[in-house]
């Protein structure tokens, strides 16, 4: 039995023996609704089994994205690779989002009933998802180049991911484009680009507000490198290099803070960011300035906590052994 099932199971256990606690306490049988019982229970029963989104499961449980890596082999040559990202450029963490909220990334969050609008591409077409999609005209357009649009659909629970859009008459056009099931852990064919030049989704590598606010984010966080290597780890499916030096950080590379530095004199949202970084960790998803990480804009960051984030230096990090660099 899977995770998720396993925890139905228990679910419909818990409401089960709650439901009988009621009845027996002297409820009438009529007030006491056991899916209710059951519903009301499972938000706790599913703390710490992974994000959600809009009531959607970010992922199953054992996605790469959702994997606790505190424990995971450390890769051979770690030490040189992070050398390597030092000598182009490294220098320390920089969250790419916080009380400015013209920086980060925008997401939202749409009926199971959105109507669907076309898509057209004009640059990576051939390995983009076809339209249509549940994309509104008046989305939230990342700021700056880049400019993604990030949708998740409640109801079927799939994510929706453009780069370089712009808005039509009525719809939209874009460089690429790719959907993503949420309730799979089904990867790109292998060599296709997404919204990311990884292939990989962005969504479930942000950074947002209410995670923080709870005290605990329960997945890897997406992180950008200016010199990638020619070559990406699954589940990425996709390289946008030609740097062919085996030190250089291929797409999809795992990063973790090391659990021996010590976090206890951060503070707030740093806190709970460089605990995150050290469970979870960083996944290699775009090129991009180094140590930049990403989230979602909300009016509750805080900089003077985030800003802590800077003294942490790229050579605390130590890099994850999960699996083979694939090539072209």
């Amino acid at each position: 039995m899977d995770d998720y099932a396993e925890c139905v199971k228990r679910r419909a256990a818990v409401g089960a023996v709650v439901a009988s606690v009621l009845l027996a306490s002297g409820a009438r049988a009529e007030t006491v609704n056991a899916p209710a019982v059951v519903t009301a229970y499972a938000v706790r029963l599913d703390l710490g089994r992974g994000p959600s989104i809009g009531g959607c499961r970010v992922f199953p449980t054992d996605n790469a994205w959702n994997l606790n890596i505190r424990a995971a082999p450390q890769r051979a040559r770690s030490a040189q690779t992070i050398a390597f990202i030092q000598a182009h450029g490294g220098d320390f963490l920089h969250a790419d989002f916080g009380e400015n909220q013209t920086y980060g990334l925008p997401y939202v969050v749409v009926p199971q009933n959105q109507p669907l609008v076309p898509i057209a591409y004009d640059a990576y077409g051939d390995e983009s998802d076809p339209g249509p999609m549940p994309i509104p005209l008046n989305a939230p357009v990342e700021a700056g180049s880049d400019r993604h649009v990030l949708v998740l659909r409640q109801g079927t629970c799939d994510l929706f991911e453009l780069y370089g859009a712009r808005r039509t008459t009525n719809g939209w056009v874009a460089q690429s484009g790719a959907r993503f099931d949420l309730n799979s852990n089904a990867l790109r064919p292998m060599g296709w680009t997404s919204a990311d030049a990884a292939g990989l989704p962005i969504t479930p590598g942000l950074v947002r507000y209410e995670e923080v606010a709870s005290g605990h984010v329960d997945h890897a966080i997406r992180v950008t490198f200016d010199v990638t290597q020619a070559g990406f780890i699954l589940p990425a499916t996709h390289m946008a290099s030609s740097t062919t030096s085996a030190d250089a950080p291929p797409m999809g590379l795992r990063l973790r803070l090391s659990a021996a530095y010590d976090v206890s004199s951060l503070t707030g949202q740093a806190r709970v960011l460089a605990v995150t970084m050290q469970n979870f960790g960083f996944i290699v998803a775009d090129n991009g300035s180094n140590w930049f990480f990403q989230g979602a804009p909300s009016p509750y960051w805080n900089d003077s906590e985030l800003n802590q984030l800077k003294g942490i230096p790229g050579t605390a990090f130590e890099v994850v052994d999960t699996g083979p660099v694939r090539n072209g």
